[in-house]
Protein backbone atom coordinates (compact mmCIF):
# COMPACT_ATOMS: atom_id res chain seq x y z
CA UNK A 1 0.00 0.00 0.00
CA UNK A 2 1.62 3.12 -1.15
CA UNK A 3 0.98 6.46 1.80
CA UNK A 4 -0.22 9.59 -0.08
CA UNK A 5 1.36 12.70 0.37
CA UNK A 6 -1.45 14.13 1.50
CA UNK A 7 -2.19 11.96 4.61
CA UNK A 8 -2.52 13.78 7.89
CA UNK A 9 -3.37 13.84 11.60
CA UNK A 10 -6.45 14.71 11.23
CA UNK A 11 -8.01 12.38 8.80
CA UNK A 12 -5.69 9.36 11.61
CA UNK A 13 -8.32 11.28 13.90
CA UNK A 14 -11.78 10.56 12.16
CA UNK A 15 -10.63 7.24 11.20
CA UNK A 16 -10.05 5.84 14.41
CA UNK A 17 -13.33 8.50 15.92
CA UNK A 18 -15.39 6.26 13.33
CA UNK A 19 -13.88 2.99 14.00
CA UNK A 20 -14.70 3.40 17.95
CA UNK A 21 -18.61 4.96 17.47
CA UNK A 22 -19.79 2.54 14.75
CA UNK A 23 -20.56 5.72 12.55
CA UNK A 24 -19.48 8.82 10.75
CA UNK A 25 -22.66 10.30 12.37
CA UNK A 26 -21.94 9.39 15.89
CA UNK A 27 -17.99 10.04 15.15
CA UNK A 28 -18.51 13.58 14.09
CA UNK A 29 -20.75 13.89 17.08
CA UNK A 30 -18.14 13.31 19.40
CA UNK A 31 -15.27 15.08 17.76
CA UNK A 32 -17.47 18.07 17.89
CA UNK A 33 -17.21 18.42 13.32
CA UNK A 34 -19.53 18.45 10.97
CA UNK A 35 -20.69 14.90 9.46
CA UNK A 36 -20.04 15.97 6.08
CA UNK A 37 -16.38 16.83 7.00
CA UNK A 38 -15.61 14.25 8.62
CA UNK A 39 -16.98 11.66 6.02
CA UNK A 40 -14.87 13.74 3.23
CA UNK A 41 -12.16 13.47 5.16
CA UNK A 42 -12.33 9.36 5.77
CA UNK A 43 -13.14 9.14 1.84
CA UNK A 44 -10.04 11.00 0.68
CA UNK A 45 -7.68 8.74 3.06
CA UNK A 46 -8.98 5.87 1.75
CA UNK A 47 -8.14 7.53 -2.40
CA UNK A 48 -4.95 8.12 -1.10
CA UNK A 49 -4.28 4.76 0.33
CA UNK A 50 -6.10 3.26 -2.33
CA UNK A 51 -7.90 0.88 -0.21
CA UNK A 52 -11.45 0.76 1.65
CA UNK A 53 -10.81 1.53 5.57
CA UNK A 54 -14.83 1.12 6.03
CA UNK A 55 -17.99 -1.05 4.86
CA UNK A 56 -21.84 -0.76 5.61
CA UNK A 57 -23.16 -2.51 7.99
CA UNK A 58 -26.62 -1.95 8.86
CA UNK A 59 -26.91 1.51 9.69
CA UNK A 60 -23.15 2.24 10.30
CA UNK A 61 -19.93 0.35 9.21
CA UNK A 62 -17.22 -1.92 10.31
CA UNK A 63 -13.78 -1.88 9.41
CA UNK A 64 -12.63 -3.98 6.62
CA UNK A 65 -9.46 -6.44 7.12
CA UNK A 66 -7.35 -3.34 6.11
CA UNK A 67 -8.86 -1.06 7.83
CA UNK A 68 -8.53 -2.75 11.30
CA UNK A 69 -4.39 -3.02 10.42
CA UNK A 70 -4.22 0.79 9.53
CA UNK A 71 -6.40 1.83 12.65
CA UNK A 72 -4.41 0.13 14.72
CA UNK A 73 -0.91 2.17 13.18
CA UNK A 74 -3.25 5.09 13.28
CA UNK A 75 -3.50 4.49 16.98
CA UNK A 76 0.10 4.38 17.62
CA UNK A 77 1.27 7.35 15.51
CA UNK A 78 -1.49 9.71 17.50
CA UNK A 79 -0.06 8.21 20.70
CA UNK A 80 3.10 9.46 19.55
CA UNK A 81 2.65 12.56 18.75
CA UNK A 82 0.51 12.82 21.76
CA UNK A 83 3.98 12.12 23.57
CA UNK A 84 5.80 14.07 22.07
CA UNK A 85 3.47 17.48 22.31
CA UNK A 86 4.08 16.28 26.42
CA UNK A 87 7.82 16.32 26.28
CA UNK A 88 7.17 20.06 24.69
CA UNK A 89 5.05 20.93 27.47
CA UNK A 90 7.55 19.35 29.86
CA UNK A 91 10.79 20.64 28.82
CA UNK A 92 9.51 24.03 27.88
CA UNK A 93 9.39 25.25 31.00
CA UNK A 94 7.22 28.50 29.87
CA UNK A 95 9.82 30.80 29.73
CA UNK A 96 9.54 33.59 27.02
CA UNK A 97 6.38 32.53 26.04
CA UNK A 98 3.28 33.60 24.27
CA UNK A 99 -0.36 32.11 24.68
CA UNK A 100 -2.69 34.10 22.54
CA UNK A 101 -6.32 33.05 23.04
CA UNK A 102 -9.40 34.18 20.79
CA UNK A 103 -12.83 34.25 22.01
CA UNK A 104 -16.51 36.19 20.84
CA UNK A 105 -17.36 38.77 23.15
CA UNK A 106 -20.42 36.33 24.82
CA UNK A 107 -17.48 34.04 26.03
CA UNK A 108 -15.18 36.22 26.98
CA UNK A 109 -16.48 36.59 30.16
CA UNK A 110 -15.70 32.36 31.36
CA UNK A 111 -12.45 33.83 30.01
CA UNK A 112 -11.01 36.63 31.42
CA UNK A 113 -13.13 36.28 34.78
CA UNK A 114 -11.87 32.70 35.39
CA UNK A 115 -9.29 30.18 33.42
CA UNK A 116 -6.86 32.91 32.23
CA UNK A 117 -6.73 34.15 35.51
CA UNK A 118 -5.73 31.20 37.10
CA UNK A 119 -3.51 30.01 34.42
CA UNK A 120 -1.39 33.43 34.96
CA UNK A 121 -1.18 32.82 38.54
CA UNK A 122 0.18 29.13 38.16
CA UNK A 123 2.65 30.32 35.08
CA UNK A 124 3.71 33.53 35.66
CA UNK A 125 5.79 33.27 33.10
CA UNK A 126 3.98 32.86 30.32
CA UNK A 127 2.55 35.69 28.65
CA UNK A 128 -1.28 35.76 27.71
CA UNK A 129 -3.10 37.92 25.49
CA UNK A 130 -6.27 37.83 24.57
CA UNK A 131 -7.79 38.27 20.78
CA UNK A 132 -11.20 39.67 21.00
CA UNK A 133 -13.55 38.42 17.88
CA UNK A 134 -16.44 40.08 16.69
CA UNK A 135 -18.70 36.53 15.90
CA UNK A 136 -17.33 32.61 15.04
CA UNK A 137 -16.43 33.00 11.31
CA UNK A 138 -13.91 35.65 12.65
CA UNK A 139 -12.67 33.39 15.60
CA UNK A 140 -12.63 30.56 13.25
CA UNK A 141 -10.46 33.56 10.80
CA UNK A 142 -7.75 33.83 13.34
CA UNK A 143 -7.35 30.20 14.14
CA UNK A 144 -6.59 29.15 10.73
CA UNK A 145 -4.47 32.05 10.06
CA UNK A 146 -2.47 31.29 13.32
CA UNK A 147 -2.79 34.41 14.99
CA UNK A 148 -3.93 32.78 17.91
CA UNK A 149 -3.15 29.77 19.36
CA UNK A 150 -6.39 28.27 21.10
CA UNK A 151 -9.69 29.89 20.99
CA UNK A 152 -13.10 29.64 23.33
CA UNK A 153 -16.11 28.46 20.90
CA UNK A 154 -19.32 27.07 20.61
CA UNK A 155 -19.25 23.70 19.03
CA UNK A 156 -19.27 21.42 16.96
CA UNK A 157 -16.75 23.56 14.70
CA UNK A 158 -15.62 23.06 10.79
CA UNK A 159 -13.83 19.49 9.73
CA UNK A 160 -10.64 21.66 10.08
CA UNK A 161 -10.35 22.62 13.68
CA UNK A 162 -9.49 20.51 16.48
CA UNK A 163 -12.31 20.68 19.43
CA UNK A 164 -11.74 20.01 23.08
CA UNK A 165 -15.12 20.16 24.53
CA UNK A 166 -15.01 22.07 28.40
CA UNK A 167 -18.86 22.46 29.81
CA UNK A 168 -22.30 22.93 28.58
CA UNK A 169 -24.12 26.11 29.34
CA UNK A 170 -27.92 26.40 29.65
CA UNK A 171 -29.76 29.15 28.03
CA UNK A 172 -32.69 30.39 30.44
CA UNK A 173 -35.42 32.71 30.56
CA UNK A 174 -34.82 35.64 33.38
CA UNK A 175 -38.16 37.53 33.94
CA UNK A 176 -40.21 39.91 36.95
CA UNK A 177 -42.02 37.89 39.09
CA UNK A 178 -45.49 38.79 37.66
CA UNK A 179 -44.73 37.18 34.25
CA UNK A 180 -46.88 33.87 34.33
CA UNK A 181 -45.50 31.09 32.40
CA UNK A 182 -45.32 27.49 32.28
CA UNK A 183 -42.27 26.03 33.71
CA UNK A 184 -40.32 24.30 32.20
CA UNK A 185 -41.04 27.62 29.48
CA UNK A 186 -42.06 26.14 26.17
CA UNK A 187 -39.69 28.09 23.40
CA UNK A 188 -43.09 29.00 21.79
CA UNK A 189 -43.81 31.41 24.95
CA UNK A 190 -41.15 33.56 23.72
CA UNK A 191 -43.05 34.70 20.59
CA UNK A 192 -43.95 38.50 20.83
CA UNK A 193 -42.63 38.57 24.53
CA UNK A 194 -40.85 41.63 25.11
CA UNK A 195 -37.44 41.62 25.55
CA UNK A 196 -34.13 43.04 26.45
CA UNK A 197 -31.94 42.66 24.24
CA UNK A 198 -27.91 43.46 23.14
CA UNK A 199 -27.88 46.35 20.54
CA UNK A 200 -28.09 45.85 17.10
CA UNK A 201 -25.39 45.41 14.63
CA UNK A 202 -23.40 43.53 17.41
CA UNK A 203 -21.81 40.11 17.91
CA UNK A 204 -23.97 39.72 21.00
CA UNK A 205 -27.15 40.49 19.29
CA UNK A 206 -26.03 38.19 16.16
CA UNK A 207 -25.44 35.30 18.23
CA UNK A 208 -29.08 35.77 20.27
CA UNK A 209 -30.64 36.15 16.89
CA UNK A 210 -29.61 33.14 15.54
CA UNK A 211 -30.91 31.29 18.58
CA UNK A 212 -34.19 32.95 18.53
CA UNK A 213 -34.36 31.81 14.75
CA UNK A 214 -33.44 28.25 15.86
CA UNK A 215 -35.81 27.91 18.12
CA UNK A 216 -38.22 29.66 15.84
CA UNK A 217 -39.66 32.49 17.58
CA UNK A 218 -39.75 36.36 17.15
CA UNK A 219 -39.88 38.16 20.44
CA UNK A 220 -40.29 41.51 20.63
CA UNK A 221 -37.17 43.76 21.51
CA UNK A 222 -38.07 46.31 24.26
CA UNK A 223 -34.75 47.67 25.02
CA UNK A 224 -31.69 47.05 23.05
CA UNK A 225 -28.42 47.99 24.97
CA UNK A 226 -24.71 46.16 25.73
CA UNK A 227 -24.81 47.33 29.47
CA UNK A 228 -25.06 43.76 30.67
CA UNK A 229 -24.69 44.87 34.15
CA UNK A 230 -27.86 47.02 33.60
CA UNK A 231 -30.19 44.57 31.95
CA UNK A 232 -31.05 42.66 35.53
CA UNK A 233 -32.38 46.08 37.24
CA UNK A 234 -34.37 46.20 33.66
CA UNK A 235 -36.02 43.12 34.26
CA UNK A 236 -36.79 43.91 37.82
CA UNK A 237 -38.01 46.93 36.69
CA UNK A 238 -40.37 45.26 34.54
CA UNK A 239 -39.36 46.71 30.98
CA UNK A 240 -38.89 43.37 29.31
CA UNK A 241 -37.80 39.80 30.36
CA UNK A 242 -34.38 38.48 29.24
CA UNK A 243 -32.55 34.99 27.22
CA UNK A 244 -29.36 34.71 28.49
CA UNK A 245 -26.54 32.19 29.70
CA UNK A 246 -27.43 31.04 33.34
CA UNK A 247 -24.06 31.41 34.28
CA UNK A 248 -23.74 34.61 33.10
CA UNK A 249 -26.38 36.13 34.98
CA UNK A 250 -25.25 37.00 38.53
CA UNK A 251 -27.69 39.74 40.30
CA UNK A 252 -30.90 37.55 40.31
CA UNK A 253 -32.48 39.01 43.33
CA UNK A 254 -36.37 39.27 42.79
CA UNK A 255 -35.79 38.00 39.52
CA UNK A 256 -37.39 34.41 38.41
CA UNK A 257 -35.14 32.34 35.83
CA UNK A 258 -37.02 29.41 33.71
CA UNK A 259 -35.02 26.58 32.31
CA UNK A 260 -36.76 25.76 28.65
CA UNK A 261 -38.24 22.73 27.56
CA UNK A 262 -36.61 21.06 26.47
CA UNK A 263 -33.16 22.55 27.80
CA UNK A 264 -31.85 25.28 25.34
CA UNK A 265 -28.01 24.38 25.71
CA UNK A 266 -24.89 25.27 24.13
CA UNK A 267 -21.35 22.98 24.26
CA UNK A 268 -18.43 25.24 24.98
CA UNK A 269 -14.90 24.13 24.34
CA UNK A 270 -11.58 25.04 23.08
CA UNK A 271 -10.60 24.73 19.66
CA UNK A 272 -7.39 25.13 17.62
CA UNK A 273 -6.25 24.60 14.40
CA UNK A 274 -4.61 20.89 12.78
CA UNK A 275 -1.58 22.07 13.74
CA UNK A 276 1.51 21.48 16.45
CA UNK A 277 0.38 23.38 19.50
CA UNK A 278 3.01 25.45 21.53
CA UNK A 279 4.33 24.33 24.84
CA UNK A 280 2.02 27.26 26.23
CA UNK A 281 -0.79 26.31 24.63
CA UNK A 282 -0.71 22.78 25.01
CA UNK A 283 -0.32 23.54 28.76
CA UNK A 284 -2.80 25.91 28.80
CA UNK A 285 -5.26 23.43 26.85
CA UNK A 286 -4.38 20.13 29.81
CA UNK A 287 -5.37 23.20 32.60
CA UNK A 288 -8.48 24.10 31.19
CA UNK A 289 -9.37 20.25 30.83
CA UNK A 290 -8.30 19.78 34.97
CA UNK A 291 -10.14 22.86 36.20
CA UNK A 292 -13.15 21.50 33.80
CA UNK A 293 -12.90 18.00 35.71
CA UNK A 294 -12.61 19.45 39.21
CA UNK A 295 -15.39 21.65 39.01
CA UNK A 296 -17.73 18.17 38.12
Amino acid sequence: MAYGQGMNLRQLRYVVATADHGTMTSAAQALYVAQPALSRAVRELERELGVELFARSGRGVVLTPVGEEVVRQARVALEAVEAIEGLSVAHGNGRGAELRVATPPSLEPELTGGLLPRFARDRPAVRVRVVRCRGREAVTAVLRSGRADLAVADLPVPGDLIAHPLEEREVVLVSPPGLRLREPVPPAALDGLRLIMPARGGASRAELDALLARLGVTPVPALESDERAAWPGWVRAGLGSLVWYRNQIDDTEGLVVRSFGPPVTRMIGLVHAHRQLSPAARDFLNFAKESGRDQH
